[in-house]
């Protein structure tokens, strides 16, 4: 890390590495690891004597759960990593790389958690953090749930838990619980005063399972829903469905499948971005290339990532 014996800085490989140009002269952001945005507290008292002694008055917590010390010199750096624990807390990644993927709390202690989103974000940190794409970030978020806290769909690829459920009609006793909490109104009672279930308008939250008094509903497939391509920024994109219920312990071989395809599509096109390259590409080209190895979870047909029109509603000078 020390730069003592070079005469110029190289600001993009720091900048891969985790180290970026502030606009000060010779202060850098240091931006830290944090996956699935779970930090233990004595890590954190350490992370804070160090901002407090190299750093400047505050830390910033990015929008991707990551802690980033500012105001550090460079002639501070290897001090920097050396005071944190190189083994325990590791510098995050910028750059044409897989990013540090974000997570909710999952299904540890938040009640409306499905799937052990801490579990899969700490998998894919370890095997795939930092992995190089040759084109663009690479960037990846496991929501526990529908409603979507870490806004899975904005991400490269998008992982978001899900329910399927089915019915026990022996079971019911015809309380209606589960059509009264079923807010996209995919239940309803039937002429028997049995629920009918919808499949369109159902979005597989599991609430009907939750609140059934007597087990009549139960989990037929739990997974993920991995929706790809989405990202924001100047030329944002919502990503789009590719996949449902995929087992919890394949989320890294699905990213990894994703990510060879994103190299071999993208060669020569630049920095460009994955939901750019499925709209070149076409998305029933990456939807074949997931169907030779995940068959039983990738979605028959889908639609390329979706436009976002931001600037709508503006007067032009």
């Amino acid at each position: 890390m020390s730069n003592e014996k070079q005469s110029k800085v190289d600001l993009n490989n720091l900048k891969a590495g985790g180290f970026i140009k502030e606009r000060g002269k010779d202060l850098f952001t240091v931006r830290l690891r944090v996956p699935g945005g779970r930090m233990s507290i004595p890590r954190l008292k350490r992370i804070a004597e160090v901002a407090e002694k190299f750093g400047g008055e505050f830390v910033h917590l990015s929008v991707r759960q990551s802690i980033e010390l500012i105001n550090i010199n460079f002639k501070d750096f290897d001090a920097v990593v050396e005071e944190l624990g190189e083994a325990t807390q590791k510098v995050a990644s910028c750059g044409a790389r897989v990013r540090v993927p974000v997570a909710c709390g999952g299904c540890e202690y938040n009640p409306n958690g499905l799937v052990d989103t801490q579990k899969s974000a700490l998998e894919v940190d370890e095997k795939l953090f930092g992995t190089a794409t040759g084109h663009h970030k690479f960037k990846v978020a496991f929501a526990g749930c529908p409603f979507d806290c870490p806004k899975s769909a904005t991400n490269d690829v998008g992982f978001q838990g899900a329910i399927y459920p089915e019915l026990d009609r022996d079971a019911c006793i015809s309380c209606g619980l589960c059509a009264k909490s079923c807010v996209p109104k995919a239940i309803v009672m039937g002429e028997d005063n049995k629920p009918v279930l919808s499949d369109d308008p159902c979005i597989w939250c599991g609430d009907c399972v939750k609140v059934c008094p007597t087990g009549a509903w139960s989990e037929a497939r739990r997974g993920y829903t991995v929706r790809i391509g989405g990202k924001w920024g100047r030329n944002p994109l919502v990503g789009t469905l590719f996949a449902t219920f995929l087992p919890e312990n394949r989320a890294v071989d699905f990213i990894a499948s994703v990510l060879d395809w994103y190299r071999q599509k993208a060669e020569g096109l630049g920095r460009i971005r994955l939901g750019d390259t499925i709209i070149k590409e076409g998305p029933q080209a990456l939807l074949d290339h997931l169907r030779a190895q995940f068959p039983e979870y990738t979605v028959d047909e889908t639609i390329a990532p979706q436009i976002i029109a931001t600037q709508v509603g503006t007067s032009r000078p």
